[in-house]
């Protein structure tokens, strides 16, 4: 593009002008959607919904904590591991379909990140009960079986001599 633009006119270089800076601003699509300011009345919360494709009724928006939220809406956490395997989605390697609105954290829910809907772990009294139930069974087992060695069963070994058989078959 430079070699070109060394030989080209400076007349000429002004009626290109607007070919370069088309290609400059073609990164539109970051501000449509960001999110707006956070709604501070029915009708801006109406707008709101309408923009993230929500009924107003199920449009809860973050609370304005200073965290840049904005107007987007606040969803509970759904990984993508708890989705319907066989449902076609419209990306399936993501499990999800165009236009859904995602959750503000959705890149921590991915299917090898956080999985929101799993059980919780036992409390920490409970892990250490089962920790120490099998160290101590292991242990008492040891203890208990010491006396029993186990060994494999053989007979003495034969040698060859002069005059005696040695073999047994």
């Amino acid at each position: 593009m430079a070699a070109i633009v060394k030989f080209i006119r400076p007349q000429q270089l002004k009626r290109l002008q607007p070919l370069f800076a088309a290609q400059s601003v073609r990164n539109h699509w970051n501000k449509d959607w960001k999110p707006g300011p956070y709604p501070q009345n029915a009708e801006e919360r109406e707008a709101a919904a309408k923009k993230y494709g929500l009924l107003p009724s199920e449009y809860q928006p973050y609370p304005d904590d200073g965290m840049g939220h904005g107007d987007y809406p606040y969803l509970p956490p759904n990984s993508t591991e708890s989705r319907d395997l066989h449902y076609p989605y419209d990306l399936p390697e993501l499990k999800r379909n165009f236009g859904d609105v995602m959750n503000a954290e959705a890149d921590m829910y991915g299917e090898d990140r956080i999985d929101a809907s799993h059980t919780p772990h036992p409390s920490g009294k409970v892990q250490w009960a089962m920790f120490l139930g099998v160290f101590l069974g292991f242990t008492g087992i040891f203890y208990f079986l010491e006396n029993y060695k186990m060994f494999q069963p053989a007979l003495p070994k034969s040698y060859p001599a002069d005059g005696k058989k040695h073999y047994t078959f």
